[in-house]
């Protein structure tokens, strides 16, 4: 069973630091005890603003599953992030684990 890590890398406008580290607290904590997933949030070394989610899911499946299975309230949390985000610094990369 492949494990996926799934990452999503943008730049935060400085003025919505603040506002942005309170939402991305409120969305780990949900992710990790809500809904029992391996999520984590960095700031890259040096590049302040600039962060990566990280999520590791157990299989493919439960990777595919990841948009189906999200309530209401974490919709509301993540699209709040948009606003917060430099626009055009949104990236994804999807790793799938060989062996």
């Amino acid at each position: 069973m492949a494990r996926v890590l799934f990452m999503v890398s943008y730049a935060v406008k400085p003025e919505r630091r603040n506002e942005y580290l309170a939402r991305i607290k409120q969305i780990r904590d949900h992710f990790t005890n809500v809904e029992k997933k391996t999520y984590m949030v960095f700031e890259a070394k040096g590049k302040k603003n600039q962060f990566t989610e990280v999520f590791l899911a157990g299989s493919t499946e439960e990777f595919d599953a990841l948009d189906e299975h999200q309530d209401e309230k974490i919709e509301s949390l993540v699209s709040a992030l948009e606003d917060m985000m430099e626009p055009g610094t949104k990236r994804y990369s999807t790793l799938i684990e060989p062996v």
